[in-house]
């Protein structure tokens, strides 16, 4: 991957982030943050309102859950052509068909009333869930196949500022407009934030870097659109070792953020002061972080930039341990959000840029969508409650120490394997596709 970073230091600074492909990604990002923001937050306050008890708003978390699951239909964006859309090319048809669907799966979301048909909400909310899945994989498999491998960083980093943005503008204007047109006429009208990534795809085309699998016809085409993605990706050098990582990269992480509001009530920071330092100091600090990321990405390669985005991340929780130690103080509080968020802005973007270069360019959507449900699989069985048993078991202060020792693992993992070879032995054709042309233009 040496060449990676070659082709990203070349260029340096500011100009990666204004080429024509990552500045797409940011436009994809904005609609792949729709679905997820309006049956999140927004659907909360909306039942709220609707005088919702607490209990049977958790039903809602099933819209969530949907997102694991996408690995079981992702195989048809690649391997199922479209009729009629279909002549526009194989992502730029799925790109319009998912975006379409989101608009009407939100615009059905939008005519039913929580207060008096709440199991058509939960479906409807579901449906949005399976819909806005689906945009996420054709996107996913977008973004990468746009994108020469010395950019995959950068993307990485700006298609979750598009993320960011999307969300909250959709989050903002929806409760905005809920409180003067009502919550129908609110939703449909962020459903419109679906169209930047179709506009994208029109605009773009299908991806240069689009490979079809080739070999299949008939029942058997559907066959291999299915299986094809797995026997591929578990045929590699050090496949398990690669599913192992994805599957504990994020544990110590996911395990000290389910758990931060508590330790921060515990020790007495009031509701403004949280505001500014988790929401206020941590948000900004986390844009910093993705975009350090994408420079350090294209700077130092694949390999070395995923390695110091892990150690950070696991030192950071090591933050809040003394943080727990020294008791209420702003200062250090402070200091600790912004290390964590910048180490986690940092990590995402390395780490997605890493992933998505794992990828085979003949089974783009099928495989990116299962390594990233794969990436926060093991975060869905942690909750609060485990989290709390092992505070009660060890203190504050301890179990951020414990923390940081369960992220080592993943940290030590990823540096075997890069010494080992099995991280440039294991890279798909998305990480190495174009790398001539990537180079050739990096020169010019």
């Amino acid at each position: 991957m040496a060449s990676v970073s070659e082709a990203g230091s070349r260029w340096g600074g500011l100009r990666p982030y204004f080429e024509r492909a990552p500045l797409a990604t940011f436009f994809l990002g904005i609609s792949s943050g729709l679905c997820f923001t309006l049956i999140g937050a927004t659907l909360t306050t909306r039942l709220a309102q609707s005088n919702i008890d607490k209990k049977t708003i958790t039903a809602f978390t099933l819209a969530f859950l949907v997102y694991n699951f996408k690995p079981l239909w992702a195989w048809m964006v690649d391997g199922i052509r479209l009729p009629i859309l279909g002549r526009l090319g194989q992502r730029v048809s799925w790109m319009i068909f998912a975006g379409v669907l989101v608009m009407a799966a939100v615009a059905n979301l939008a005519r039913v009333d929580p207060g008096t048909q709440l199991w058509a909400t939960v479906t409807a909310a579901i449906i949005v869930g399976a819909a806005g899945a689906t945009y996420d994989i054709v996107i996913d498999a977008y973004r990468i196949e746009i994108l020469k491998p010395y950019q995959l960083g950068v993307g990485s980093g700006m298609i979750q500022y598009g993320w960011r943005v999307g969300s909250v503008l959709t989050g903002g204007l929806a409760l905005v407009l809920a409180a003067r047109l009502g919550w129908n006429i609110s939703y449909l009208i962020c459903a419109l934030f679906a169209l930047p990534a179709i506009a994208v795809a029109l605009l773009f085309g299908e991806p240069d870097r689009h490979r079809e699998p080739t070999g299949r016809r008939g029942a058997g085409e559907i066959w291999a659109s299915i299986i094809g993605p797995f026997v591929e990706f578990f045929r590699r050098s050090g496949a398990w070792l690669l599913l192992l990582f994805i599957l504990i990269h994020k544990i110590g992480d996911t395990l000290g953020q389910l758990v931060l509001r508590l330790l921060l009530d515990d020790l007495g920071f009031t509701n403004d002061e949280i505001a500014l330092f988790d929401v206020g100091i941590g948000f900004w600090a986390y844009l910093i972080g993705i975009f350090i990321g994408g420079a350090l990405y294209a700077r130092m390669g694949l390999k070395r930039s995923v390695l110091l985005s892990l150690t950070l991340m696991a030192v950071s929780n090591a933050s809040f341990a003394i943080l727990a130690n020294a008791g209420h103080s702003n200062a250090i509080l402070a200091g600790a959000m912004t290390f964590e968020n910048i180490a986690s802005g940092i990590g995402s973007v390395t780490v997605i840029a890493y992933f998505s270069a794992l990828c085979d360019l003949r089974f783009t959507a099928a495989q990116y969508a299962l390594i990233s449900s794969a990436a926060s699989i093991v975060g869905r069985f942690l909750n609060v409650a485990v989290a709390s048993d092992l505070v009660d078991a060890f203190g504050w202060a301890g179990f951020y120490w414990v923390t940081t020792i369960v992220a080592l693992p993943g940290v030590l993992l990823f540096w075997w394997m890069a010494r080992s070879g099995v991280i440039d032995r294991s890279i798909g054709t998305a990480g190495t596709e174009g790398e001539s042309d990537a180079r050739a233009g990096a020169s010019a």
